[in-house]
Order: C-alpha cells, then sequence, then structure tokens
C-alpha cells in the first residue's frame, strides 16, 4: 500500500493564506474537498469581521502575516483582549455547531491574507470528515485555554508582563522581529490610555528589549523580552504542544 500524501500547496513557512497551520494539518483529502469553498481575502487593519451579537456566516484561516484579536467591548468605550489569534488558528464557527452569535469582536490587529469558507460548509466538512472534527474540536481546546489565561493575565499580572507576553505571541505568529504595531492599537488590545503604553515601550526600549518608529515595533533581544513576560505565556504555548503538536508557531532570534 502506497503513503499518501500529507498535504498540498506551498511550503509550510512561505508566506500567504496557506500558511494557515490548521489547514496544513488537515488530510490531503478533506482540504481537497474543502478548497474549492475557501475564498482569499485580504484582511485590513482596524476591520471587525463581527460584532457581538452578529450571527456569524464566516469562518476565517489568517495567513502568516495577519493577526486576529478577539477582544470584549465595555460600555465605557474601553475593551479588552480575550486571544490573539494568527496563522495557528481560526475564527469564527470553530467551536460550534450551526449558526450562533458571536460573543466577542473579532478586530483584525495586523493585515494580511486569510482564507474565508462559509460556517455551513466547514460544518458538513466536519460531519464528513472525522479528522477535520477532531483538529478542529482540539483548536477550540486550546483556544479556550488561552482565553482563560488572559483573564487571570489581566487580573494579576502588570501591563508591562501582558505586554511582553502579547509581543512574544505576535512574534511567534508573523516570525519576523519587525511587528507593525501602533501604540494605539496596542493601547486598545489592553483597555488602557495611550500614554501607559507608550511608558512601557519607553522602558523596553531604554533597555534594549525592543525599538520603535511610529508604526513599527522591532525585537531586539527577544531573551530579555521573555524574562520581561509573565508565565501565561509560556504556559498556553505548552498546552497548544500537548494538544495539537506541530500547530504552534515558534520565532526565534
Amino acid at each position: 500500500m502506497g503513503k499518501s500524501k500529507s498535504r498540498t500547496g506551498p511550503p509550510a513557512g512561505s508566506g500567504g493564506p496557506h500558511s494557515n497551520r490548521i489547514l496544513r494539518l488537515l488530510p490531503s483529502s478533506a482540504f481537497d474537498g474543502l478548497e474549492p469553498y475557501l475564498e482569499r481575502v485580504e484582511l485590513q487593519r482596524g476591520e471587525s469581521l463581527f460584532e457581538p451579537g452578529d450571527e456569524v456566516l464566516q469562518a476565517y484561516f489568517p495567513g502568516r502575516s495577519a493577526v486576529i484579536a478577539l477582544i470584549l467591548p465595555m460600555r465605557d468605550g474601553r475593551a479588552v483582549e480575550a486571544a490573539t489569534i494568527g496563522c495557528e488558528g481560526a475564527v469564527g464557527g470553530i467551536i460550534s455547531l450551526g449558526l450562533k452569535p458571536a460573543f466577542a469582536r473579532a478586530s483584525v490587529q495586523i493585515g494580511g491574507p486569510a482564507l474565508r469558507i462559509l460556517v455551513t460548509r466547514l460544518e458538513a466538512a466536519k460531519r464528513q470528515a472525522p479528522k477535520v472534527h477532531d483538529i478542529l474540536s482540539r483548536y477550540a481546546d486550546c483556544l479556550t485555554s488561552q482565553v482563560l489565561q488572559s483573564v487571570g493575565c489581566a487580573a494579576v499580572h502588570s501591563l508591562e508582563s501582558r505586554c511582553a507576553r502579547w509581543l512574544l505571541m505576535t512574534h511567534d505568529r508573523l516570525q519576523t522581529p519587525d511587528l507593525p504595531l501602533t501604540q494605539e492599537t496596542m493601547a486598545e488590545m489592553f483597555g488602557v490610555t495611550r500614554t501607559y503604553v507608550t511608558r512601557i515601550a519607553s522602558t523596553l526600549q531604554d533597555r534594549g528589549v525592543i525599538s520603535y518608529r511610529r508604526g513599527m515595533l522591532t525585537i531586539r533581544r527577544r531573551d530579555l523580552l521573555e524574562k520581561a513576560s509573565c508565565e501565561c505565556y509560556g504556559l498556553v504555548r505548552r498546552h497548544f504542544e500537548q494538544v495539537l503538536p506541530d500547530l504552534y508557531p515558534s520565532a526565534e532570534l
């Protein structure tokens, strides 16, 4: 009996929407069944994919250069980050069966390519291919762990530690030290004023951890950034590795 091919498409390290790691874990037969229904889109920074209460009709699989955040908007206008999703994940219709209203806002933090599919098509694939259901269920567990860890992190850790954790996660997903981030974006993520973020960025820059110019943050010393981060980064990363090996991306300097 011949060996079945594991995946189709460009190498895992390439850019573009096919760099989504969930899709690369699917058996080739399952991906081939989904591919005709996958629409290539270019996500724009600041774009809202859905808002709380919206019926989620489409799922998004970000490519390597795109980052989406699940955000909880508050009545006073502030917002709190619940999870960050990049090439390791997907947004919309992943956990629930059938169409359900969204609880959080899905906001594009860093623009880039993605693959989009109707949730009904994705649900059909889950029913037809147990492996698709298993992979998406395992990813849902990983996503839940990230949300839960974010709750604990926001409650007990300093803003500097939380920023360091988020920068590490973003570095992992983009796999480049140059992160197209504005201080406004980071302030929105953590529900604080830009003044707080500016102070933390200045501190990290003075210590040689990062450098910053308008609209672009560069990680200079990842080792120091890891020391500045809380334990939440490592806990979530290890959970990913235990539940779905090879899913979580890793970037080193």
